[in-house]
């Protein structure tokens, strides 16, 4: 019998507020239930705009303690209630003075599994993230959840290859890359580079990108969320670059071990020889 998996992820406009920008989010997360998904993702600072597009301290207002701070706390219920495993990016506050882009796991029975911290902070027209966040000092965990083994990258991560390597050699299954990146930078590198990851690590990836415009820029954020699967192939369509859109497919973690064994890439690999990748 295969080992299906049925995923889902969110691609979602702003509302303007994070009480009903949550709420949206839990309905999504009940509809995907009702369709029979194990998990769920959402996009990058989920529950909030992207602020990153300007230098202001008042977007501070918009961090929160992970695990401890209230959209969590609402994530692990509708965890709970719709028995799915959830991947919730948000701006983190450890303490004054330490924020970083996280995002947490959850599982299936509402158990907070752990977080990631995005490793790469861009400082660019549009995404002026250094003012924000310091760069994620937790490795790449891989998480063990009701619904397999799942990884997360986050947006700008997905340029370096070495996270993704880092996730695969950890056994991910399936890696979410919660994202928020607009039209004119980089929308001909979106269809390229998470279906090459994929191919390169040999697992699934959830693709997710925001859509729409918000009140603190100029970004154009596209949409065209998917998933893509080992062999670099999409699962399904895209999702649409214009409109909010609740993305539901069924992933065979199978194909996993038949891709290895068919591209052994991770046979072949030399890391005797990789030394000079992490000289400075």
């Amino acid at each position: 019998m295969a080992n299906v998996v049925r995923a889902a992820l969110v691609q979602a406009t702003w509302t303007g507020d994070t009480e009903s920008m949550v709420a949206k989010h839990e309905e999504h997360a009940r509809e995907a239930a009702r369709r029979g998904a194990k998990i769920i993702g959402f996009q990058e600072v989920f529950n909030s705009p992207y602020f990153c597009q300007v230098e202001e301290p008042e977007h501070y207002r918009w961090a929160e303690p992970v695990p401890d701070g209230p959209t969590v706390r609402r994530m692990r219920a509708i965890a709970r209630e719709t028995g799915m495993v959830i991947v919730a990016p948000v701006f983190e506050a450890e303490q004054p003075g330490f924020y970083y882009n996280t995002a947490a796991v959850i599982d299936a029975d509402g158990t907070y599994l752990g977080k990631y911290r995005k490793h790469h902070i861009p400082q660019l027209k549009g995404f002026r993230e250094k003012y924000y966040f310091k760069p994620g000092n937790l490795g790449w965990p891989v998480f063990d959840t009701a619904a397999g083994k799942v990884g997360v990258y986050i947006c700008y991560d997905r340029h370096f290859p070495e996270g993704w390597r880092e996730l695969g050699l950890a056994g991910a299954q399936l890696v979410y890359n919660p994202s928020a990146t607009h039209r004119s930078l980089s929308s001909h590198l979106w269809r390229l580079e998470q279906p090459a990851a994929a191919v390169a690590n040999a697992y699934y990836i959830a693709a997710i990108n925001r859509v729409g415009r918000e009140e603190y820029g100029d970004n154009d954020f596209y949409g065209t969320s998917y998933f893509v699967d080992p062999r670099g192939q999409f699962v399904g369509d895209l999702a649409s670059d214009s409109q909010e859109e609740l993305v539901i497919r069924d992933l065979d973690l199978d194909l996993i071990e038949e891709v290895r064994q068919t591209w052994a890439f991770y046979r072949d690999r030399r890391p005797d020889a990789y030394e000079g990748l992490v000289q400075p």
